[in-house]
């Protein structure tokens, strides 16, 4: 554990990679606001800890901090793009912090995930955004760096002054999985990529081209791919509502425990061939005309929070455990539910049902 200069973190480091499952589209930190309101207060503005890791004595792994990179690579590029062509003297230094803090030779020194590194790429090396690009946080922070600079008339030098207060307290880890640091560091985060985290962890136990064919299943709607997990885990946790913001926590608790049971690679193909039967399910993608009708009526009557549960019976009727004529009898008493639902506040809550169901089919 360390005290170093933020500016001096970034200079002596070549390459700086972020987690593959690390997000920073949610705004980012404005430096500029914090030196700013401690520029009279302080000597040191401390901003908080850096976990890192090293892979090489230049190239680091951003485990927790990403955001505060970011946005210092944002403000050190916005002071260049406001001070660019003003003089040959500005020129010359912006072409120094660009070497020292914002490039690795013809690449940008901080390496995001793919889809965020497009977009910093565009940023950095001045190309055309679209509008899509500008309504994000990345380039939303950046405009107000832009804005505050012009509008304050702040000069370039004394930003760079003011940032050498600017510290963190780096601490390099060793020992521990950087996934299972970054959960515990941002578990409280609402917004944390919860799908990202998953396909992480079956990429360390060498199963990525299994997630790849559940991911495939469901590239025209990653939010089902979301749905069908929380979905999943209601049934086997018994859960009212699901906690989704713990998806990941939940899917390795399960994963784990089921590993007691089975091999990885037989629990990977049960889940895969449960992703399937909700991808039919969701989308009504099935050949039974029957079925297919009982469906769509539930959908029509808005039945999504059911779909736990009939996933569940589905299984049941996929592995020849209930008949078809059982399957329907049970889409249509929840049919039924739906549509008095509707009319009129309901007394008998879904779950009740459940009960009432599970008792049917046992019977039969």
């Amino acid at each position: 554990m360390k005290l170093i200069n933020l500016l001096d973190f970034l200079n002596n480091t070549k390459d700086l990679y972020a987690l593959d499952y690390a997000d920073c589209n949610q705004g980012g930190v404005n430096l500029l606001n914090i030196i700013i309101q401690n520029e009279q207060l302080t000597q040191k503005i401390n901003l908080g800890t850096v976990y890192v890791e090293s892979k090489t004595l230049d190239q680091i792994t951003i485990v927790d901090g990403l955001n505060r990179m970011l946005s210092l690579s944002l403000l050190l590029h916005a002071i260049c793009e406001c001070y660019k062509k003003t003089s040959s003297k500005n020129d010359s230094a912006i072409m120094t912090i660009r070497k020292k803090y914002l490039l690795d030779g013809e690449r940008t020194k901080l390496k995001l995930p793919e889809k965020m590194q497009n977009l910093y790429n565009k940023i950095i090396f001045g190309e055309k955004l679209s509008g899509k690009e500008k309504e994000s946080a990345m380039f939303k922070l950046l405009h107000d760096f832009w804005i505050q600079i012009k509008e304050d008339k702040l000069q370039a030098g004394n930003i760079l002054k003011m940032l050498k207060k600017v510290f963190i307290v780096l601490i390099e880890v060793e020992g521990i999985s950087n996934r299972e640091l970054y959960y515990i560091l941002n578990k409280d985060n609402r917004e944390l990529n919860q799908l990202a985290l998953i396909e992480n962890y079956l990429k360390s136990i060498n199963l990525s081209e299994d997630w790849n064919e559940i991911k495939k299943l469901y590239k025209n709607a990653p939010a089902d791919l979301n749905m069908f997990f929380q979905d999943l885990f209601i049934t086997k946790f018994n859960f009212d509502e699901f906690p989704s913001d713990k998806l990941y926590e939940v899917f390795v608790n399960y994963f784990e425990t089921m590993l007691k049971y089975m091999s990885d690679k037989t629990l990977i193909e049960k889940i895969k061939k449960t992703a399937n039967l909700y991808h039919q399910l969701i989308n009504i993608n099935i050949k039974n005309k029957d079925i297919r009708q009982a469906l769509i009526q539930i959908k029509i009557h808005k039945g999504e929070d059911t779909y736990a549960y009939i996933l569940s019976v589905y299984e049941d009727y996929i592995d020849n455990n209930i008949s078809e004529v059982t399957f329907l009898e049970i889409l249509s008493t929840i049919d039924d539910y739906l549509k008095k639902r509707l009319k009129t506040p309901n007394n008998v809550t879904f779950n009740e049902l459940i009960t009432y169901l599970n008792a049917f089919i046992t019977c039969k």
